[in-house]
C-alpha cells in the first residue's frame, strides 16, 4: 500500500499527497521514504515550475512523528529514525523549483517541520501549527529550532517551542507564517491558482530567484547581492528570456520553454 500520492497538472505542476488519513498522515519510515523518493524523482524533471504537498482529508495536515512506530525502535536506532525525517525534510527546503504547502488541517513536530520547509503556506482557517517537542523531553530535530526564527523571528520561536504553544490559523498570518488563510472549499483550487499564476513566468528565473533569495538569506547583504548577480547571469543566455522581451514588444503572451 502506498501512502504517498503523486500527480501533475497542466504538465508543469506537482502535486504530492500525503495518504494515510487513518493515522493523521503521521510520518512513519514508509511516508518517508515515498516522499523521499518522489522528491528525488520530481526535482529533476525540468518541467516541474511549482510543487504542492499536501494531505488526505480535512482534519489534520499531519501530527508529525509516528510516536507508536517511535516508541518500538531500540534506542540506538532513535538517531537514524530523526535523521530520516531531517534529511526528507531538508529535500524538500532544496527542491529547486517554488514549493507551496496547502494544509487541510493541523500541522504538529515534524509535520509543521515539513510546512516550514516550503516557500509559501496556504491553510484553512482550522489549521493550527505547534511544535510539541519540548513536552515529551526531546527538541525539533528536523529542522524545527531553524527554520522556526527565520519565520517568525527568534522571541515568538522560542515562545512556541519553550511552552509547545499552538497557535491558530489568524496567528500564523498575523505572523507570517501562512500567506493566505482559505476556506476549506476553497484551499485547492486558490492553491492551483497560484501555481498557475507561477507557472506562467520563466522557469529557470523561478529556480534562480528561489536560489538567490534562500542562498542570500543565509549571508550577509554584500554577498547576498554577489549571489543574486550570479542568479542572474544564469538567466541571461536562455532563450526565454528573449521569448520575454519579443512577447513584450509585441504585446503578447510569452511562451516559456524552459530553454
Amino acid at each position: 500500500m502506498s501512502f504517498v500520492n503523486i500527480e501533475m497538472q497542466d504538465d508543469h505542476i506537482a502535486w504530492l499527497t500525503i495518504n494515510r488519513p487513518e493515522a493523521a498522515n503521521a510520518l512513519n519510515k514508509q511516508v518517508l521514504e515515498e516522499v523521499a523518493a518522489g522528491i528525488n524523482e520530481l526535482a529533476t524533471n525540468k518541467k516541474v515550475r511549482a510543487l504542492v504537498i499536501t494531505a488526505t482529508g480535512e482534519k489534520v495536515f499531519s501530527a508529525g512523528a509516528d510516536l507508536k512506530e517511535r516508541r518500538e525502535l531500540p534506542v540506538e536506532e532513535v538517531p537514524n529514525a530523526v535523521k530520516r525525517i531531517r534529511e526528507t525534510i531538508d529535500l524538500i527546503d532544496d527542491f529547486p523549483a517554488p514549493t507551496i504547502c496547502a494544509l487541510n488541517g493541523p500541522a504538529f513536530g515534524g509535520g509543521f517541520e515539513l510546512a516550514l520547509a516550503c516557500d509559501i503556506r496556504i491553510c484553512t482557517p482550522h489549521t493550527t501549527f505547534a511544535l510539541t517537542e519540548t513536552s515529551l523531553a526531546i527538541i525539533p530535530g528536523a529542522g524545527g529550532t531553524q527554520r522556526l526564527p527565520r519565520a517568525i523571528g527568534m522571541s515568538r520561536a522560542k515562545e512556541m517551542i519553550f511552552t509547545s504553544q499552538k497557535i491558530d490559523a489568524h496567528t500564523a498570518k498575523e505572523w507570517g507564517l501562512v500567506s493566505r488563510v482559505s476556506t476549506a472549499e476553497s484551499l485547492y483550487d486558490e492553491v492551483k491558482a497560484l501555481t498557475e499564476k507561477m507557472a506562467q513566468n520563466g522557469p529557470v528565473a523561478l529556480r534562480q530567484a528561489k536560489y538567490a533569495m534562500n542562498q542570500g538569506a543565509n549571508t550577509d547583504l554584500k554577498t547576498g547581492i554577489a549571489i543574486e548577480a550570479k542568479a542572474y547571469e544564469i538567466t541571461i543566455p536562455t532563450e526565454d528570456r528573449i521569448e520575454g522581451l519579443d512577447a513584450f514588444k509585441e504585446k503578447r503572451k510569452p511562451q516559456y520553454t524552459g530553454k
